[in-house]
């Protein structure tokens, strides 16, 4: 961790602008462009700071790069991006992508984003994701070249490892299952959140309604009018609190949902594993049958039935020297094939100590966060009702002196 590039590169997400201009379809459309400022961390004692470089990125190309590092690093748990539309959103707030304050709680998310890739021992070394951060045009040239999309694996053949591996990893398969437990937790835990913010909303504009009525109230008592717009006054203030509330808790929220797309990338490495298990029982399965062909041509004997053998029987069997050929050739594609299932084995054995060593980092830091999150939610909320508590006690008094 001392060599990774969050030690070495100061970088931020500094702004956020709204751009118009025109798509790969020559259509007019507007987006968001965010502006990376990175600065080298001098390790010199002269005071003087290193320039600080800047460049203009949008969504899409975030997008690019997570996808060019999934696929590169697939035994990775790579770091999920900020949603592209709002969800899970308390119904009082926009789910406009364009809207200023979704636009800063993602500027903010692809700050954490480019925080993690570069602080993970593996991904900060990525040359590419140094082009992203520090070169203004040529990266995408660079991610193209590395034929990436063509390694990308189908959904098609993933949805068919799935259902045909016939010895799956159990550690691959309890965390699969644990990153969908994972995933329906948060989702729930979201939903909740938003009836919590919902009813606190509430709680609030009631206090906004009692400062209304006490003032109004004032305006026709000459005793009590001063303690009653006092206690009106602390309501008010207690009312109009709640945006900034609002807007800690939805800074919250976002550090779940970072958790909850994470899940997806447990799942993909999960799929991949499943990918390689199913390649190496499909190479497994046509060695033997070369294997079994090989035989039968040397002893001249059929175990199975085939559309083969049949003909053999109706035009007549094959003459040695014909028959010898196939058994070279077979010899050869079952040596072929037995370093092939050799080399798959190594990678698969490869793939596990990498991947289990990454989940593992995963978790802890999971582990970590998670804990730092909730335990600042409570907080919040304990500081909430103590400031409701200030407000009546604040009202009180105001009573007390009428």
């Amino acid at each position: 961790m001392e060599d990774c590039l969050a030690k070495k590169m100061e970088i931020t997400v500094s702004e956020a602008e709204k751009r118009t201009g025109r798509n790969a379809m020559n259509i007019q459309e507007t987006y968001t462009a965010y502006l990376i400022e990175t600065r080298a961390v001098e390790s010199q004692s002269d005071g003087q700071c290193a320039p600080v470089e800047s460049l203009w990125r949008r969504y899409s190309e975030f997008e690019l790069l997570r996808s060019y590092l999934s696929v590169t690093y697939p035994h990775i748990v790579v770091p999920p991006l900020p949603e592209k539309r709002a969800d899970f959103v308390w119904h009082k707030l926009s789910a406009d992508n364009m809207d200023p304050d979704f636009v800063e709680r993602r500027r903010i998310g692809l700050e954490n984003f480019l925080l993690r890739v570069a602080s993970h021992p593996v991904l900060c070394q990525d040359k590419i994701f140094y082009s992203f951060l520090t070169q203004e045009g040529g990266w995408k040239e660079m991610v193209n070249e590395t034929g990436f999309q063509l390694k990308a694996d189908s959904r098609l053949k993933a949805l068919n490892a799935t259902f045909r591996v016939k010895n799956p990893d159990k550690r691959f398969t309890e965390l699969k299952h644990y990153s969908d437990e994972l995933q329906s937790v948060i989702s729930h835990l979201l939903r909740v959140r938003a009836r919590v913010a919902d009813r606190l909303y509430g709680v609030y504009k009631v206090h906004g309604n009692y400062g209304r009525v006490f003032s109004e109230w004032s305006a026709i008592e000459k005793e009590m009018g001063d303690g009653l717009q006092s206690a009106g006054h602390h309501m008010d203030v207690y009312a109009a609190s709640i945006d900034d509330i609002l807007e800690e808790e939805e800074h919250y929220a976002d550090q779940l949902k970072e958790y909850l797309f994470y899940a997806e990338a447990l799942r993909a490495v999960c799929r991949k594993h499943e990918l390689m298990q199913y390649d190496l029982e499909m190479a497994a399965q046509d060695l033997t049958s070369k294997k079994q062909q090989c035989e039968e041509l040397a002893t001249g004997t059929v175990r199975t039935f085939s559309l083969k053998g049949m003909t053999s029987k109706l035009f007549g069997q094959e003459t040695p020297e014909q028959r010898e050929a196939k058994i070279k050739v077979l010899e050869e594609q079952i040596q072929e094939g037995e370093e092939q299932l050799k080399s798959k084995n190594l990678e698969g054995r490869d793939f596990v100590k990498s991947a289990w060593a990454d989940i593992e980092r995963f978790k802890e830091q999971k582990n970590h966060d998670l804990k730092e999150a909730l335990i600042s939610y409570a907080v919040m909320q304990i500081s909430m009702c103590k400031k409701g508590i200030q407000v009546w006690t604040n009202a009180k008094e105001c009573f007390s002196k009428m």
